[in-house]
């Protein structure tokens, strides 16, 4: 599908094949001539026609992408594969990188990578950069793209074009595409005009991540310079002394299984759709630096971290307790994002905060990316036979097959789910490589997306969605679950399907506040059935039903 911007007629990216031969999405050819890399990047820029409009008016438009396959790989002097294991980049002194060196281009500071980034700074306020993917190298991770790497290079420039379209052009891993794709759609910067020259100079864009911010010491992980600076380094923080907003791990103590509940032989497990990306929707986050208080009034319209005493508020032990990641009621005063403590509030408590870091300058900073990651969500599952209009026993009937229905969209979707999972948790990435010692900055944290305060205020309001359906569920119906992972929570059933155990108003419409059968984000599908035996077993045993469920492992960050 050729981009609509006549700049772009060939569409954003291109995967190129070891005979020269270019293809992109919608099944245009093109022919490349290169023989070297910086070759490569002066046809990308000077005659490909690739690339992709911006999705902000301040923005930046997408730079051109190419794929190399391993012949095209092999064609331009690089490696199989990467010898370096550790740093997965090309050494400076490799031919390749000379070459590239002495054409007066540059690399960033990754490298000559899976992903390398080849540029030189702007003229005229044109880019002049050039994205790289080589997929013998791994570019393609197996864990989002499935086996995208080993379709044929028509197929993979349609799917990664799909991607492209739907969300963004990679650029990365599928978790720097989800952090990419904040920043394209809330870009730092607009032109603003300088009131004593008349120019139009650079300024910050109002609801945007502007610059880098160190965090609240309870939000920073403990690596962060904040932390070295206030406890030894061997100590290990207490609730009391650090934000610990999880996704929810439980499981329920096999004692408390009622004879009823025995009496049902199925385990059946539902599972929200795009949870992340649902809880991010309409979510009020910190834009700047956090504010100290002491013994502050709650305010739910306030993002912050809070400390306060949760622990006098009980739960029937059947459900798992919602203020802490494992379920437990917590022992004392401990740090919560905002969400939680609002859900204390909701639940009728009284909360008397002891301190807290809030951020008055704050906005919802991730809307425009939950619509744009859920219009890809809806469009890809479109193509693979499920849609919004079906009836619920429809739905499930499709999703049990709608993955071989197209292994391209598939792969699509796949890679989305990706995108919403690692973008939120790069949010508060933490160091790597073997040459990084505790109490040090790390290259992340110069990020205005570094903010692991979004990310607890994502994963708070994730669990807390859960767990308000699970309390209606248990209010209105008595049904209570067994195992809680993340998204997926797993209920005894008369039958095997989700429509055997969950409830519907008189008139037949699932029950107001619970869980909801569908496509969209933040309704539920079927993740999988097994006995009540196995379940039982599996509770004995201490390990959680709904981690095996699907009969595979799932993931424990949910999508």
């Amino acid at each position: 599908m050729p981009a609509a911007d006549p700049r772009f007629p060939n569409g954003p990216l291109a995967v190129l094949d070891g005979d020269g031969t270019a293809y992109c999405p919608g099944g245009v050819l093109l022919e490349c001539p290169a023989a070297t890399i910086p070759q490569l990047v002066d046809w990308v820029l000077k005659e490909s026609g690739l690339g992709a409009e911006r999705l902000h008016r301040h923005g930046k438009d997408s730079d051109p992408l190419i794929v190399l396959t391993a012949r095209a790989t092999a064609r331009f002097g690089l490696p199989p594969a990467l010898e370096d294991r550790r740093s997965l980049r090309l050494a400076d002194g490799h031919p390749v990188v000379r070459q590239i060196t002495h054409a007066k281009w540059k690399l960033t500071r990754r490298g000559f990578g899976p992903w390398a980034r080849i540029y030189r700074p702007a003229q005229d306020g044109q880019r002049q950069c050039v994205q790289l993917a080589v997929l013998p190298w791994g570019a393609l991770d197996t864990r989002a793209w499935g086996d995208a790497d080993q379709m044929p290079a028509p197929q993979l420039a349609q799917l990664l074009g799909d991607y492209a379209t739907r969300v963004i052009t990679p650029r990365g891993s599928t978790a720097v595409c989800g952090l990419e794709l904040m920043t394209a759609l809330r870009p730092p910067t607009r032109p603003v005009k300088d009131p004593a020259t008349g120019t139009w100079v650079s300024g910050p864009n109002p609801g945007a991540l502007t610059h880098a911010v160190d965090p609240a010491p309870p939000e920073a992980p403990d690596e962060h310079p904040v932390v070295a600076a206030l406890y030894p380094r061997e100590h290990q923080r207490t609730p009391a002394e650090v934000l610990d907003e999880e996704a929810c791990e439980w499981i329920r103590d096999p004692e408390l299984l009622t004879d009823e509940e025995c009496a049902k032989p199925y385990a059946v497990g539902i599972d929200i759709n795009m949870a992340f990306a649902a809880a991010a929707n309409r979510l009020t986050v910190g834009l700047g630096a956090p504010v100290h208080a002491k013994a502050p009034a709650f305010d739910k319209t306030m993002p912050g971290s809070w400390l306060v005493d949760l622990s006098h508020i009980t739960f029937d032990p059947r459900l798992p307790n919602p203020f802490t990641p494992h379920g437990d009621c917590p022992e004392g005063p401990a740090w919560y994002a905002t969400p939680t403590v609002a859900y204390a509030v909701e639940l009728g408590h009284n909360v008397t905060p002891i301190e807290a870091y809030i951020r008055p300058e704050n906005g919802p900073y991730l809307d425009a990316w939950y619509i744009r990651l859920r219009d890809a969500y809806l469009a890809t599952m479109d193509q693979l036979g499920v849609v919004s209009s079906m009836s619920e026993a429809d739905f499930l009937t499709e999703m049990e097959h709608h993955k071989h229905a197209d292994p391209t969209q598939a792969a699509v979707l796949s890679a989305i789910k990706a995108t919403v999972k690692g973008g939120i948790g790069k949010l508060r990435e933490r160091p790597q490589g073997a040459g990084y010692r505790p109490g040090q900055r790390w290259l992340a944290l110069e990020r205005p997306t570094w903010s692991p305060h979004i990310r607890a205020a994502v994963i708070s309001a994730a669990r807390i969605n859960m767990h308000r359906k699970m309390l209606k569920l248990a209010d209105g119906t008595g049904l209570f679950p067994i195992a809680v992972l993340s998204d997926c929570a797993v209920y005894l059933s008369d039958g095997p399907s989700p429509l055997d155990f969950l409830p519907h108003t008189p008139d037949g419409k699932p029950l107001p506040g619970g869980f909801r059968l569908g496509v969209s984000p933040g309704m539920v599908k079927h993740e999988g059935t097994q006995s009540l035996m196995w379940a039982v077993q599996m509770l004995d045993e201490g390990h959680n039903p709904a981690r095996h469920i699907k009969g595979t492992d799932a993931a424990a960050g949910g999508e």
